[in-house]
């Protein structure tokens, strides 16, 4: 049977560096038989979290739906019958956009928190999934895990998707030019972290 991989973008460009990078991922998922699927953040209506925690009040394993009805819930549904996910987003004031940032609120539900207690606990410990992080910078690539909090931002994103993180690409100098291109050594590292998730 074949996996299936969804990549979660949290870009606002299309065709820029992340989502080149999505796709030579997902290229090198779908030359081990991987079934893809892209989901972009900016393509689906997603509310912002009002923090009213009723989805985190009730007990249990299983992720408590949100009571707003939006693309949240399509999106989570998908990333759940998914065997893999690639988390992706470009550095913004040294963090996650604020697009990504939305969706991260929104997995409140796969917490425990009721009133009371002061900090919310995962509701399962269980990783069925393995995940693969990409961030991109103007700055250069090494930086991102020393100057920014994106690499820590998508590794809670994916434990709280049920996800243990196997591999990343951290692609820097991504706003020399227009429409830049991903380096040798980027496209042969993507597909091969691809290859991983099949």
């Amino acid at each position: 049977m074949s996996a299936r991989v969804v990549a979660i973008v949290g870009s606002y460009r299309k065709g820029g560096v992340t989502e080149s990078a999505i796709a030579t991922v997902l290229e090198g998922a779908r030359s081990n038989g991987a079934i893809t699927q892209t989901i972009r953040l900016d393509e689906h209506p997603i509310a912002f979290c009002t923090n009213c925690r009723k989805c985190t009040q009730v007990p249990g394993k299983e992720r408590v739906k949100c009571v707003q009805a939006d693309g949240m819930e399509q999106i989570l549904a998908a990333i759940e019958s998914a065997d893999a996910v690639i988390l992706a987003s470009p550095v913004n004031y040294y963090n996650v956009t604020a697009l990504f940032r939305r969706f991260l609120e929104r997995l409140l539900g796969y917490v425990y928190w009721p009133w009371g207690q002061n900090a919310p606990k995962a509701r399962s410990t269980q990783l069925p999934r393995n995940a693969v992080l990409v961030a991109t910078s103007a700055a250069p690539g090494f930086l991102i895990p020393l100057a920014t909090g994106a690499p820590r931002t998508l590794r809670l994103a994916a434990r709280l998707l049920g996800a243990k993180t196997v591999g990343h690409l951290w692609i820097g100098l991504a706003a020399g030019e227009p429409h830049p291109e991903l380096s040798p050594r980027t496209v042969i590292r993507a597909r091969r972290l691809g290859m991983r998730l099949a």
